[in-house]
């Protein structure tokens, strides 16, 4: 019978320290009841595996216990990628670019200022990500690298303005981003990145 000693130190992840909840370990516990019904873990390890994983503090103790299991990547458990992001400003700027892991769902909101989302060296794992959209009357830009398809036919303009210039053909495989939502009297521009570092937007 393997011991918990057999199961492999996961790597670290960004979050791995933060604090699991109760929808975290009874997902993982129903992992570990399927692994034991397919035959990966026998019963006193399944009873040991489970005593840990209802003890469980942080996602990287749950991570831990399904590390040497097949299915769903470990990761799965990072609340970066499993948590929703929403986006909120009033009369500022918000900017969510650079690295970071795409959520399933996605929701922005300004009154008055301006918000860009940027999706250009983002890391995601979805299929599909729905992102809503509220512009006011302000501004929202969202950049999608060029393969992703982006779907938008249900955006509402109101008085304002909905522009979508991401029109370059799809690459099978990658992302789908469906939009939704509207503005008022603002703006909403989904483009592709520029080709040229340094352009300055004329959107």
């Amino acid at each position: 019978m393997a011991g918990m000693t057999d199961v492999p130190a996961p790597r670290p992840r960004p979050g791995s320290e933060l604090r699991a909840g109760h929808t975290d370990r009874e997902a993982v516990a129903e992992r570990l009841r399927e692994a034991a019904g397919d035959g990966r873990i026998d019963l006193e390890e399944l009873d040991e595996r489970l005593e840990k994983t209802f003890a469980a503090k942080t996602y990287g103790d749950l991570e831990a216990l399904v590390a040497d299991l097949p299915g769903q990547d470990s990761a799965g458990l990072a609340p970066s990628d499993r948590e929703p992001l929403a986006l909120r400003t009033v009369a500022g700027d918000v900017r969510q670019d650079g690295h970071w892991v795409v959520p399933e769902r996605i929701t922005a909101k300004t009154t008055l200022g301006r918000i860009v989302l940027d999706f250009t060296r983002a890391e995601c794992r979805h299929r599909e990500v729905f992102v809503e959209l509220d512009a006011g009357m302000g501004e929202i830009k969202v950049v999608v690298p060029r393969g992703w398809t982006v779907r938008a036919e249900g955006v509402t303009s109101g008085m304002g303005s909905v522009r979508n210039r991401a029109t370059e053909p799809p690459v099978p495989g990658m992302p789908v981003l469906r939009i939704s939502g509207g503005s008022k009297v603002g703006t909403i521009v989904v483009r592709h990145p520029y080709r040229w570092p340094g352009r300055r937007s004329r959107d």
